[in-house]
């Protein structure tokens, strides 16, 4: 048992309440309720105020509702919204969205302790500007170090510290309640004036906005709940529930007192000091309530930082250290590095401004969140059987409406924020990641496949279609890797290739890890940058196995039609080899032999030779995969040169005649070359003078069941005195091939 799993089982537990309702509901009831509710209610009206807050709390409530949904599909661990974004989306798209969110719940503790400094400063002003901003500074780098050790020493004593600030905040609006309705009375403000926010109805929806956000303070606890599943739901929805129920009766009381004007409500200033003077014993109760609901933002964003952080090291994005947990089962050194970056975050100056980028950052987690839930709905993963069921509809619509929001936050701060968690996921996606768990990605392309298999099932696959869909036999990739370059160079941008690896049920070892044999053979592909379908067929006997996978490999209208084989270094595997050759050429696949004496892809390569001897159709195929091969980079600025050999000046004109046309309708460049034999002179001598030095030759493989010896012989006579050789046998109808170049036979 590891160091880490023993902190586990030592670390308290939390229920809904105390884990997940009180950090999400005081942030929620935050600093923004004090300071923004009067200036919002005397720029806009009572009516638009309530509209304002029916919107910012739908689009909280959706929200809310698809974690929920997630949260209610798996077990969640640590991490909480980047957990169950991690799960849901992937690795990748998790990271993107955890490290700025991790950024900005550490620069939040950054921000509250500068309000909380701030605020209790404004009750003792400083006259000398200077000296003032230093002893804020000074301030708030005390509060960051008091929460950061507070924190780092029990998340149980700071969630415990909540309730009596739970308790100062429940009063304040009690005594703003009493306050208002004990003095005299009005009609509600309903005038909309704009007084002091000219920009309009949107800018102050986005002023207010922030107020409704943090719910997810509790989700960020998700690792230290007794129960997640259960917790999460309750205490989210019940947060997000009750605090649009206390922001829909504070503007009643404030639009019907008579004790202020609307001029005096509107003042962007006058801020925690209307709640001091309608409440009664207003500076008392209100002034430390103030205090304690940014200090507990401050909490909620200390514990949930270096909690995210602790995931992205056990998943392997961060440094693994930053998980390790102290005796008392806290993230220790996570929870210190924050503290380290919230203080020097103290420095940057400019903190208005960051904020808005932050808060915007902070909002992408919702449209994160929102599309998580709407893609698990719409794949129909069998997998996904949350207890809180949300359409797909609902949470697209929450995902559109953050992103509205963030667009009227700041537009610059949205383009920054997509931007950076887009280079974020592609640096990810570059890493090559081993992830450990399925999530939605996987069933989206198995929706999408399913969708186009069937499309193409119902379609008769035409010839001007053709592509190459290969299949090669290999007992290991790493051995062959250079058959294997070339084959992956044959289909590449436009075929598919499957590698299969064949074993017997006398392979026990091999049998029980067939799966884990394929995801390895995907993995030593990944190594050297190929891409490639990778399975493991179990057969009775190889010659019979590999007859019967390659007749039949393949789904709707991607049938496998061509069969690479490389040439095997023993006798009997040359004979078997062809004895495999002969039954396939039955069932209608194309042949390729492959002999590679050296690497293959080592330089740039110059010319590829094809020898057409005119009796069979493979001249065909062969001009098809040279032009294929040109479209590789290192094959770009290669040259096709076409080769045959005749006896007769008569014949040899004809060829010529009857090969330039064909390539010109072909719309493929060659040079064509039919050779006068002389008297006695061997085709072979003309084959071997004329392509001793050339970088790959194609050479027709003739169809034939006699003479198997006499054949291998042959073959290796050939193969052994050329750089690179394939042997091509084209089996498929005659009239597949050539409707591709737009001619008959070549």
């Amino acid at each position: 048992m590891t160091s880490n799993s023993r902190s586990s089982q030592s670390t308290h537990k939390f229920g809904t309440f105390l884990g997940v309702y009180m950090p999400s509901i005081l942030t929620i009831l935050g600093l923004i309720m004090y300071l923004r509710f009067g200036w919002v209610l005397g720029n806009v009206g009572l009516v638009k105020t309530i509209m304002i807050v029916l919107m910012a709390s739908s689009i909280t409530f959706i929200t809310g509702l698809s974690a929920s949904a997630i949260a209610t599909n798996i077990k969640v661990g640590v991490g909480g919204e980047y957990f169950m974004i991690s799960r849901s989306l992937g690795l990748e798209p998790g990271g993107a969205i955890g490290i700025p969110l991790y950024l900005c719940r550490t620069l939040s503790v950054t921000f509250y302790c500068y309000g909380l400094s701030e605020a209790i400063l404004a009750l003792w002003p400083v006259t000398e500007a200077a000296f003032s901003s230093y002893i804020l500074k000074l301030m708030t780098i005390g509060f960051i170090i008091i929460i950061t050790i507070l924190s780092g020493k029990s998340a149980k004593l700071v969630l415990t510290s909540q309730i009596p600030i739970m308790i100062l905040v429940g009063a304040s609006i009690l005594a703003l309640m009493i306050g208002i309705l004990s003095n005299d009375l009005q009609s509600p403000i309903i005038e909309t004036t704009y007084r002091t926010a000219p920009e309009g109805f949107w800018y102050v929806f986005a002023v207010f906005f922030p107020a409704v956000t943090g719910f997810t303070a509790g989700i960020g606890m998700s690792g230290d709940l007794k129960n997640p599943q259960k917790s999460i739901p309750r205490g989210t929805l019940g947060a997000v529930v009750s605090g649009a129920v206390i922001y829909l009766i504070i503007p009643i009381l404030l639009a019907i007192t008579g004790a202020l004007t609307i001029e005096q409500m509107s003042n962007p200033e006058a801020g925690v000091t209307i709640w001091a003077r309608l409440a009664i014993f207003g500076p008392w109760i209100v002034y430390p309530a103030v205090w304690g609901a940014v200090l507990s933002s401050a909490f909620g964003s200390i514990l949930g930082g270096p909690r995210i952080l602790q995931a992205l090291s056990m998943d392997g994005l961060v440094p693994k250290f930053l998980a390790k947990l102290s005796k008392s089962g806290q993230p220790t050194i996570a929870t210190w590095i924050s503290g380290v970056i919230a203080v020097a975050a103290v420095f940057l100056g400019g903190l208005n401004t960051i904020a808005q980028y932050v808060s915007v950052l902070f909002l992408t987690l919702y449209v994160a969140v929102n599309i998580s839930a709407a893609i698990e709905q719409l794949i129909k993963e069998p997998s996904y059987r949350p207890t809180i069921h949300v359409p797909w509809y609902v949470s697209i619509l929450g995902a559109i409406a953050a992103m509205l929001v963030m667009w009227l936050i700041n537009p610059l701060a949205f383009a920054f924020a997509l931007g950076l968690e887009l280079l974020i996921f592609l640096y990810l996606i570059s890493k090559k990641l081993e992830q450990q768990w399925g999530d939605v990605s996987t069933g989206l392309w198995m929706h999408l496949g399913r969708f186009a298999l069937l499309r193409l099932n119902a379609k008769k696959v035409h010839p001007r279609n053709w592509r190459p869909i290969i299949i090669l036999f290999t007992r290991d990739i790493n051995e062959y890797i250079e058959l294997v370059k070339f084959t992956e160079m044959l289909g590449q941008n436009s075929g598919l290739l499957t590698i299969s690896k064949l074993i017997t049920p006398e392979d026990k070892n091999e049998l029980l890890l067939r799966n884990e044999i394929a995801y390895q053979m995907q993995k030593d592909l990944a190594l050297v940058g190929l891409q490639a379908l990778t399975e493991v067929h179990v057969v009775t006997d190889f010659k019979q196995g590999m007859n019967q996978v390659a007749s039949g490999h393949g789904i709707a209208g991607i049938k496998t039609n061509t069969v690479v084989f490389g040439w095997s270094s023993t006798q009997d595997g040359k004979i078997k080899e062809l004895e495999i050759i002969n039954d396939l050429a039955q069932s209608g696949k194309n042949i390729l032999v492959a002999h590679l004496n050296k690497p293959f892809l080592k330089k740039i390569h110059r010319r590829i030779d094809i020898w057409w001897r005119g009796k069979e159709n493979n001249g065909d195929l062969m001009v098809l995969l040279a032009y294929l091969i040109q479209l590789n980079d290192k094959w770009r600025k290669s040259s096709i040169h076409i080769f045959s050999v005749t006896h007769s000046n008569d014949e040899k004109r004809i060829l010529e005649d009857h090969i330039q046309f064909s390539i010109r309708e072909a719309r493929i460049n060659a040079k064509v070359s039919v050779i006068l034999a002389k008297p006695k002179e061997q085709v072979l001598d003309i084959l071997f003078s004329e392509s001793k030095s050339s970088d790959l030759v194609f050479l027709g493989l003739a169809r034939s069941k006699n003479e198997i010896k006499e054949r291998v012989a042959f073959i290796d006579n050939i193969l052994s005195k050329l750089n690179h050789a394939v042997l091509v046998q084209n089996n498929s109808m005659e009239s597949e091939i050539p409707i591709i170049f737009g001619t008959k036979n070549i």
